[in-house]
């Protein structure tokens, strides 16, 4: 019942990012795929319907959903990643397209997700976000960089999704 309450009562996704800061991921996530040909995604969700909470649904299972239903998975290179967010337990999950299997261990997206856990633990949710996307984009440039006279094939949005 405490979860419930904790997800009934969850801090407002738009109170911690501000529009103006949603621009300024957008930029760094469109700035940082200068680097490489995978694909970041962001998302962040305030909290899940009581409905879900009650049927045990954890983040990482709800992050699964989110990548699928956001397309994450629909990259021409399988290398798209989800960064997601969920306020009211205080998770971070990454989900990576198949293109990553074998390449990036389970550390080190969860080293990503210590990252920002850190800055957001201190207040800073654009910054803790920033630190994550700086980090996935070191990851996946190491795997997919990209190269002189690749075409720019956006295939994502970058602009965050508020759920």
């Amino acid at each position: 019942m405490r979860r419930v309450l904790k997800h009934l009562f969850a801090p407002s996704a738009k109170r911690l990012f501000p529009e103006d800061a949603l621009q300024r991921i957008a930029a760094l996530i469109a700035a940082s795929e200068a680097r490489h040909t995978g694909e970041i995604c962001f998302a962040v969700e305030p909290n899940l319907h009581p409905r879900a909470v009650l049927a045990g649904m954890g983040a990482q299972q709800r992050a699964r959903e989110v990548f699928a239903r956001l397309g994450v998975w629909d990259t021409r290179a399988n290398n798209g990643v989800l960064l997601y967010l969920l306020l009211a337990d205080h998770r971070i999950e990454i989900v990576a397209d198949r293109g990553f299997d074998d390449r990036v261990s389970a550390e080190q997206w969860r080293g990503v997700c210590q990252l920002m856990e850190e800055r957001m633990r201190v207040g800073e949710p654009e910054q803790a976000v920033a630190q994550a996307v700086t980090a996935l984009s070191d990851l996946i440039a190491a795997h997919f960089p990209r190269a002189e006279g690749d075409v720019d094939r956006n295939e994502l949005p970058d602009v965050p999704h508020l759920l």
